[in-house]
This record gives C-alpha cells, structure tokens and sequence, in this order.
C-alpha cells in the first residue's frame, strides 16, 4: 500500500453534486456549535455542549491536531458546515472506520449517504482497502439504516461497548467488503 497518510492527505477534500468534504477550521466554530449543542443530534455520541468556547476546544484539540481523515460536510448551495465524517485507516488488516455526525436539521435529505459514500470511493478505489466498518449505539436505529444503506452488512452487538454521557451502551457494528461495494 502506498503511504496512506500521504494519499489520505491528497483527498483532503472531496466533493459529490451537493456536498464538500474538507478539513474542519477554527471558522467552523458556530456551524459545528450549531449541532454539538443540539441534545437530539449528539444524543447517542457525547454530551452536548454548552458553549461555543467547547466547541472551539474541540475543533483545536481534536480536529487541528491531527486533521488526516477528518472532514467538514459541507452543503455547497450555502457553504453550511451541517457536520462531520471520519475515517480511520488501519493498515495492519487493510481496513478502515469510518464514523460520523450530522446535525439534525439536515437529516433525511441523503447528505449523510454523499458523504459516506465519498469515503468508501477513497477507501476502496484510492487506498485499496479490502473492509471499511461502522459501529453505532444499538438505540440510535437511523444510524444503523444508514449502513445498511451503505450496502453494509450487520456483523454483531457488542455489550457495554461506549460510554456514551456516563452510560456503558451496546454498539451495534457493521462493515463491507471491498467486492460488496464494487458491485
């Protein structure tokens, strides 16, 4: 495989018809407040945040310092920051994880399936991975419609996987294979 932070770097933006991927920025800040303090979208994830200075924490300490493989969702009509996809690359098993967030203003409108499959595009056709896996909370049934709708196969439940707001929940996890998602 050929240096994947390197090629990782290359695709450090993507775009569909309707959606940008691109590296979060401090500018980012009131967008992604916009969803990280909403108690229905991080609901499964962390607990919300009650102040835009959080958010900026997060962007500095999470997203800036080690930015490969973590992208903004970008709404191109307005330039609307509306979440965030990741992908985690593990090159010792050819594999990558990919997780995500998406503010619930723009649910049900397919931006999360652009995004998701932008990044199966760059894990199976650029990087040459051979699995891409998801895992959500076993209560959070949008999420796990969504991999499914990815062509992603149900592979188990593990229990007390996350702490998720000082709760031990299950997580339910999918994957699919490099010639599932040729098809």
């Amino acid at each position: 495989m050929e240096n994947t932070n390197l090629l990782m770097d290359a695709h450090s933006q993507m775009e569909s018809e309707r959606i940008l991927l691109r590296p979060v920025s401090i500018e980012d800040a009131e967008d992604m407040y916009e969803h990280t303090s909403d108690e229905e979208t991080t609901r499964y994830i962390y607990d919300r945040h009650v102040d835009l200075n959080q958010t900026k924490k997060l962007i500095e300490n999470y997203f800036l310092k080690e930015p490969i493989g973590k992208y903004a969702i970008v709404l191109k009509e307005t330039n609307k920051m509306m979440g965030t996809i990741e992908f985690r690359v593990h090159e010792w098993n050819k594999s990558g994880e990919l997780g995500y967030i998406l503010s619930r203003f723009y649910w049900g409108n397919g931006y999360m399936n652009e995004a998701a499959n932008l990044i199966l595009e760059l894990a199976f056709h650029v990087l040459g991975l051979e699995r891409v896996f998801s895992e959500s909370d076993v209560k959070n049934e949008a999420s796990s419609r969504m991999m499914k709708r990815l062509g992603m196969q149900y592979e188990g439940t593990l229990r007390r996987n996350h702490m998720v707001r000082g709760v031990l929940t299950d997580s339910v996890h999918y994957s699919i294979l490099k010639e599932e998602y040729v098809k």
